[in-house]
Formats: C-alpha cells, sequence, structure tokens
C-alpha cells in the first residue's frame, strides 16, 4: 500500500480508510510491536487450551491474527487453524506459514465467516472496540456466533476499561529499529486514544489508535444477545481472577448455548 505524503506528513485520517485498516497494514506498526513477549503468548495459549480440553483435531478460527503468532502456535500444539486478518500485507507475511492443518485469509471481522463449523474462536490482544458504533461490536459477536458449533468457545481477549482509564500515561517514547516513537494518550468519550509521530528517512509520519473503553458489563450483554454464556473471566494471561480496579486485562470466555 502506497504512503501518500501531505507536507511531509502524513495523516491516515484524511483519507476514507479507518485507523486501523491504514495503520495496521503498515510495515511502522509492526516495528513499534514488534517486542511482544512470545514466550508470554505461548505459555496464556497452553494454559488456555489446557483449561479448555478441546480434543487435538478441534477447529479454532484466530481471529484478527495479525503476523500470526497465536496462530502458527495453536498448530504446533495440533489444532487446525484459520487465521483471519483485515491487513493484507499480515496475510501475505502469513502464507509463508501455511500447512494443511493452518491456513490464513483476508477477513474484516464484522462480517460473517465462511467456514465449517468451529470448536472455538480466539480474539486476542485487544482486537475488538476499534469500531463507531454498537451495532459493528455486535456484528463481530454475530459472526462468531454463527461459525460456531454449539457448545463452542469463544475467547474474546480485551483490556480492562477501568484499570486503563485510571493508569493512563499520557505522554512516553520508544525507539525501535532506530526509529523513535512519540506516543501521548488520552480518553476521550469513552475512547482511549493513542497518537503516534515519529521520523523515518526525512518524512514525518502521524498515526493514531482509538479504542473504545467497552466495560464487562457491556461486553456481556452483547455475548447474551447472541446466545453466549460466561464461562469465566480472567484478568491476566497467567488466568488468575478479573478483578474490575486492579486487573490490566479482561479476558472472556464464552460458551455457545
Amino acid at each position: 500500500m502506497s504512503i501518500i505524503a501531505l507536507s511531509h506528513i502524513y495523516f491516515p485520517y484524511f483519507c476514507n480508510m479507518q485507523w486501523f485498516e491504514e495503520w495496521f497494514d503498515t510495515p511502522y506498526y509492526h516495528i513499534l510491536y514488534k517486542n511482544h513477549d512470545y514466550k508470554e503468548a505461548e505459555d496464556f495459549l497452553n494454559l488456555l487450551t489446557d483449561f479448555l480440553k478441546l480434543d487435538k483435531d478441534s477447529k479454532i478460527i484466530d481471529l484478527a491474527c495479525g503476523k500470526g503468532r497465536h496462530s502458527v502456535y495453536l498448530n504446533k500444539l495440533g489444532y487446525d487453524v484459520l487465521g483471519l486478518d483485515l491487513s493484507e500485507q499480515s496475510i501475505s507475511f502469513d502464507k509463508q506459514f501455511e500447512t494443511a492443518s493452518l491456513k490464513f485469509r483476508v477477513h474484516d471481522m464484522r462480517n460473517p465467516i465462511m467456514s465449517e463449523p468451529v470448536d472455538a474462536v480466539f480474539n486476542l490482544f485487544t482486537s475488538f472496540g476499534y469500531f463507531e458504533t454498537e451495532e459493528e461490536d455486535k456484528s463481530v459477536f454475530r459472526s462468531v456466533a454463527d461459525v460456531l458449533k454449539k457448545d463452542g468457545y469463544f475467547v474474546l481477549d480485551f483490556l480492562n476499561a477501568e484499570f486503563v482509564k485510571n493508569g493512563i500515561v499520557p505522554q512516553s517514547s520508544v525507539t525501535k529499529e532506530n526509529i523513535d516513537f512519540n506516543i501521548k494518550k488520552q480518553i476521550e468519550n469513552d475512547y482511549v486514544v493513542k497518537e503516534i509521530d515519529f521520523e523515518d528517512k526525512g518524512q514525518k509520519f502521524h498515526f493514531f489508535e482509538r479504542v473504545k473503553l467497552t466495560p464487562p458489563d457491556k461486553i456481556l450483554q452483547y455475548a447474551d444477545e447472541f446466545g453466549f454464556e460466561l464461562v469465566k473471566r480472567w484478568g491476566d494471561y497467567h488466568l488468575n481472577d478479573f478483578d474490575e480496579c486492579q486487573s490490566q486485562r479482561c479476558i472472556n470466555l464464552f460458551r455457545k448455548r
């Protein structure tokens, strides 16, 4: 995807694309977040799959799979995995990992998922809350419910809204691959907004992330509307119990009724 410079500053919100469509499809997104803790992710998936007790040939959809780290590991654990993501560049990267039991496809999570019924859908690492309307949020639950088998599991790994509100850091900076990313965060109308400014090869860039601070009771309301029951709610990747004031994460385990 080409990047258009406006007076040497790139503003994605001047185009018709939504922020996540543009930002997630740039190499800079992956540079900024490249040091995710892979061991933590693998340990989490070990704990999660042990808890779920899924058969090793179970079919799992990794919804919003990014560059496929969760999909690849789930497949190594013995599961049949379909990774779906809106970013064409991410899916193009992921294709190198495909096997008979691991496939990747470009997909918008708001749309129906074209797949045979599956045993579980995982939506991990805050891949929800990007949309403007409740109807768009609900469409995610609808698409998941439609593709799951009865008694299938939906894991929604989301931020804990209350924790984010109380612990926001207004300004920070981080250097990755010799690029200095300057980051500002603030709460605007129940969204946490992160502005990201940096310069690369003489060109200035400005991107932003905007995630809705959806509280746990609202998530539960959406789930109930589309036929899910809450089985468990964890507060971190070690599967400790959820505490609305102190937990960093809000990891929801739903079962389709």
